[in-house]
């Protein structure tokens, strides 16, 4: 059975973000697999990086403790699955703070030589779901930095078999129509990952 991390970024119940991250779920769980839903604003994550964190982030073993929970899930997973909003051209600051606190040495990647290394290679399977308020052409002018950090860098530590990133731009003009035709691809692309 695979077993899903889904870790989803936004605080409004009511947004399409939270459709999205609702429909990710339950195209999983109808698949059959064991998800375990992240919702990162319910579960009150903290994402600074304090002074002691940032100070103790290469000291081996030590450093997961005080995120060690999101840790065992993480290694946990066989797929990752990102749901969140682009927001002035990245990711809400919770989710950047749970890549800053938990992506660490020894968890997301090993440090040989002074080169990254893959460290978690038991994720199989990488998916991300997003919006953004602009155009792809306006993300792309600034270089869309949420998809090359999930194409390059979480694409990097984990190297999985199957990857996607599906996005809806233009989100400020969606229509209806459209709002229900990327619902509707967002399942399938579940279905099929």
């Amino acid at each position: 059975m695979t077993r899903a991390l889904v870790l989803y970024a936004h605080p409004c119940d009511d947004s399409f973000a939270s459709a999205l991250h609702n429909t990710v779920v339950e195209t999983l769980t109808q698949r059959g697999w064991d998800v375990d839903d992240c919702d990162l604003y319910k579960e009150g994550f903290d994402p600074v990086l304090s002074d002691a964190g940032r100070r103790g982030y290469h000291d081996e073993p030590d450093n997961i403790e005080p995120v060690k929970n999101y840790v065992e899930r993480l290694r946990a997973a066989d797929a990752l699955i990102l749901c969140f909003p682009v927001w002035n051209f990245g990711y809400p600051a919770i989710l950047k703070g749970f890549f800053d606190r938990v992506f660490l040495p020894g968890v997301s990647f090993k440090l040989v030589d002074g080169k990254v290394r893959p460290n978690l290679t038991q994720i199989k399977k990488l998916a991300a779901v997003t919006t953004y308020g602009g155009t792809r052409m306006r993300a792309t002018l600034a270089g869309d930095p949420p998809r090359m950090v999930v194409k390059r860098a979480v694409w990097h530590v984990t190297r999985p078999k199957k990857m996607r990133y599906l996005a809806l731009y233009d989100m400020n003009r969606a229509t209806d129509a459209k709002r229900a035709a990327y619902i509707a691809k967002v399942r399938q692309e579940m279905k099929a990952l």
